[in-house]
Order: structure tokens, then sequence, then C-alpha cells
């Protein structure tokens, strides 16, 4: 019991590397992948918030809660980061793309998050072994929901205006010139 939350913790590690992996092979970015796992510290800050407030110990079943936010927030990320690079690519500007992508991804984000909070709060509420899941879920998907609708927009804004801003001037200036 005693090396468990060690070598859950070294698992939590390392399914975040292989999330970062599978996102890196699917985005075909580096950077794509950093901007979707931005949702995951906000997560792990809610899941400590709601434990300490709850007086919950970090066991076995919180842990276990803790990764089943981190698949929950990053499938959130996606929504947007996704969206907002097809918006890119269909020619708009990338101020307005990442606006209309929170604002049109917001919704369905919102809906699942909260259709999973409020299935998880019985199990949260009554006294017994799967209470500490559902609270780390609950904690971690509304502190990452609130915070990822403008973390992870922002930092796309930041990165990728850079980029955007470079092309074009590479693009404005005339063949042949240093």
């Amino acid at each position: 019991m005693n090396s468990s939350p060690q070598s859950f913790g070294f698992g939590l590690v390392l399914s975040l590397l292989l999330v970062y992996l599978i996102l890196v092979a699917q985005f075909r970015s580096f950077v794509d992948p950093f901007l979707i796992l931005l949702a995951v510290p906000p997560g792990i800050a809610g899941v400590l918030l709601i434990l300490t407030i709850t007086g919950t110990t970090l066991n076995i079943m919180s842990l276990m809660g803790l990764v089943m936010m981190v698949g929950i927030v990053v499938s959130n990320s996606i929504l947007i980061v996704e969206f907002t690079h097809r918006l890119v690519e269909e020619g708009m500007d990338i101020y307005k793309a990442v606006q209309h992508a929170v604002r049109v991804r917001l919704r369905p984000i919102l809906m699942t998050s909260l259709a999973t909070v409020m299935g998880l709060i019985p199990l949260a509420i009554e006294p017994g072994a799967n209470a500490p899941l559902a609270r780390s879920i609950i904690g971690g998907l509304v502190a990452s929901v609130v915070l990822t609708v403008f973390i992870v927009p922002s930092a796309f804004l930041i990165i990728y205006r850079r980029r955007h801003r470079k092309q074009a001037s590479n693009d404005a200036q005339p063949a042949g010139s240093y």
C-alpha cells in the first residue's frame, strides 16, 4: 500500500507522456499536443483543491479519478485546438478563428462536462470507497473547464500569431531579396 501512490504517480507521468506522443502523431506537431496538455495542470489543481476542501485523502481511488479527469480535459482541449486549426486553414484570421472556435466549442464542452459532474455528484456525496474517485473527477473537471477556455486559446494565439506573422512577412518579401 505504501508503494502504490509512488508507482501510480509514475504511471500518471508515463500516461501523460504516452498521450503527448499519440497527440504528436495525430497532429503532426510538437506544439499542438503541448497546447492541449495545458488543460491538465488546472485540472490537477482542482483535484487537490476539492480533496482538501472535502477532507478526502489522496489515495488510489482519487488517483484513478485524476487519470480519468486527464482523459476528459484533454478531449475538451482537442476540440478547441483542432477546430481553430480548421478555421485558420479555411482562411479565417487567427484571432477571429480562436474567438469563433471557443464560442462554438464551448457549448459541447460545457454539456459533456456538466453531464459528467451531475452524474458523479451522488457518488461524491455518499460516503464510500468510490467517493474520492468522483470528487477527483468533479474538482479537476470544474477547474479545468473554467480555466481551459482561457488558457488554451490564449496560448494558441500567442504561439501561432508569431508563426503567421513570420509566414506573412516571408510571403511579402520579393523573390531573390535577402
